[in-house]
């Protein structure tokens, strides 16, 4: 998605794994639909008629409900119980354990383009799980034509 609305991407459109957003001013929504459209059909992609919202100014995306530019932000308790809880667990560091023999292992696997991350994690007493190795590496040349 990213290389097909390459300059389009932030300025009037916005999307995130194949879910769309089509934004920009009244007078050029027209446009920018026709531009997108060429898009999908270039690299001959199909929307889903029911997932489909055409001239509206709010809709779900992500689970969120989006709104016009011009309302206004508003800072509560939530938002400031969720912030301080965000940065207390940034501020956390995260510590690795020793494994317990006979418990079962959890691999987290996440893969980019040219890169990788790995987290090998065990749950605890409580079920919760514990960090035993973290891995992150940049790939060869050699190593991405696997």
């Amino acid at each position: 998605m990213k290389k097909m609305f390459d300059y389009m991407l932030h300025k009037n459109v916005e999307c995130y794994v194949d879910d769309l957003v089509v934004k920009s001013k009244k007078r050029d929504h027209f446009h920018d639909l026709r531009k997108v459209f060429e898009r999908l059909r270039r690299y001959q992609l199909k929307m889903n008629p029911s997932k489909c919202a055409f001239g509206v100014t709010s809709g779900k995306f992500l689970g969120f409900i989006v709104r016009q530019k011009t309302l206004p932000f508003q800072w509560d308790e939530v938002c400031d119980k969720a912030f301080k809880s965000i940065k207390s667990y940034l501020m956390t560091p995260p510590v690795l354990v020793a494994p317990v023999p006979g418990r079962p292992l959890i691999l987290y696997v996440a893969t980019q383009e040219r890169s990788i991350g790995i987290l090998l994690a065990q749950k605890n007493d409580e079920g919760k799980e514990n960090a035993l190795y973290y891995l992150s590496s940049t790939m060869t040349p050699n190593e991405l034509k696997y």
